[in-house]
């Protein structure tokens, strides 16, 4: 088969395609991301086939520009940016992949869950589509918070009145994006949709949560699968400087690939570790710039996050999914600091599994987190709770569970 994958351009979407992509590869099928320019090289270093769209309004170099931008944006402003790019990018999709799918005779789409236009362009070519859930799932369910607020999990009839009207809220804030749906689905004769849960696919969806990181569900369709984080070993081998770790706990620090440009985070997370018996690991800032911070951590501007995890006492992480579930695979407990978009939503689900505690970003501080950092390393309840997490994370299958999903459901 042909598989042609449809995703958001950021690293934790791309990340997890890039190893079902691969997956897929290895059982003898053919497997081509189609995207932007500026995306290419994510494909190519993944040995995926790769098929460039939207040269009109996203020309090479623009990406690059635009993640930095959003890397320092906050609040309200990040969010008004994150809906407009997505905007311009469902707008690509709906206008330019169509015809580059056709051409190069794709049998079977694989659409992020957050990118509604592949179900779009899927009924619209007449072709078979699986949804692939890389973030927090969106499926919406009275009892479930959004995936963008911090609330916690709650059956009461005030949190199902709360959740109804944060799914509103949502609605409205994403009307841009829903109104490029719309207008593509009445060019083409397609029956309007009415609510998200209508761009998911019939065939299967498969999340790469673990069950237990999701709140209970009690809606969800028998097509929806939790297999666990969507990963393979790396292709390239990625350099760091083992020699200098000194056996003393070691605390992983990462804020991901978009929020990284945060030095007077990293300068928190140091000066909060200093006082304390353990080794301080930074990954995304350049040794240059860790150098004068306290207690002279290690610091490297990409680290090989598993093989570092597989030696970790504890995770400092702004709660983006793919760090949290690479800590949760390693039995790794943390402390979040989530920043922006569905952040406090993953880092409450971190606090709510007993697997670590939250700061808020808008309350960070050296003490409190000094605090937290040293609660989590000495009290054996979220060592536990993060062991029970990992055996989850075994026991759901990754992605040859989800390959094997892909394949039972196409051939059908």
């Amino acid at each position: 088969m042909h598989f042609g994958i449809i995703s958001p351009p950021v690293p934790g979407h791309l990340h997890p395609f890039g190893a079902l992509g691969r997956e897929l590869l290895e059982r003898g099928h053919q497997v081509t991301l189609i995207h932007m320019e500026d995306v290419r090289a994510k494909a190519v270093a993944e040995n995926l086939g790769f098929l460039p769209i939207g040269y009109q309004d996203h020309p090479p170099g623009s990406l690059p520009e635009s993640l930095a931008l959003l890397g320092r944006l906050d609040g309200f402003a990040a969010l008004r940016f994150t809906v407009n790019a997505v905007r311009k990018t469902t707008q690509m999709f709906c206008r330019d992949a169509p015809g580059v799918i056709q051409n190069a005779k794709v049998d079977v789409l694989l659409v992020d869950q957050t990118e509604p236009a592949g179900c779009t362009i899927a009924e619209h070519l007449g072709i078979p589509f699986i949804t692939i859930c890389n973030a927090l799932n969106l499926n919406e369910e009275p009892d479930i918070p959004p995936p963008f607020t911090c609330w916690r999990w709650c059956e009461s009839p005030w949190a199902r009145a709360r959740n109804r009207l944060g799914y509103r809220v949502s609605a409205i804030v994403m009307a841009p994006v829903s109104r490029v749906i719309a207008h593509y689905r009445s060019e083409w004769r397609l029956t309007r949709q009415s609510y998200l849960d209508q761009s998911f696919s019939t065939l299967a969806q498969i999340s790469q949560l673990p069950p237990g990181f999701d709140y209970p569900r009690k809606n969800l369709p028998p097509t929806f699968h939790y297999t666990g984080p969507l990963r393979k070993p790396q292709l390239i081998t990625i350099p760091f400087p083992w020699e200098r770790l000194n056996g003393r706990p070691l605390v992983y620090a990462s804020l991901g690939t978009l929020q990284n440009g945060r030095d007077r985070v990293f300068q928190i997370f140091a000066e909060a570790c200093s006082t304390l018996d353990v080794q301080l690991v930074l990954a995304g800032i350049s040794a240059e710039t860790a150098r004068a911070f306290a207690g002279k951590p290690l610091a490297v501007a990409y680290a090989p996050q598993i093989q570092v995890l597989q030696k970790a006492a504890l995770t400092l992480t702004h709660a983006g999914l793919n760090t949290v579930l690479d800590s949760l695979s390693c039995a790794v407990p943390m402390v979040a600091v989530p920043i922006n978009y569905e952040q406090p939503a993953i880092a409450e689900r971190v606090r709510w599994t007993g697997a670590g505690e939250v700061i808020p970003f808008s309350a960070l501080e050296i003490g409190k987190l000094r605090q937290l950092i040293s609660t989590v390393l000495n009290t054996a309840s979220y060592k536990q709770s993060a062991v029970s997490s990992a055996k989850a994370v075994q026991s759901a299958g990754g992605v040859r569970r989800a390959a094997d999903i892909i394949e039972s459901v196409i051939a059908q």
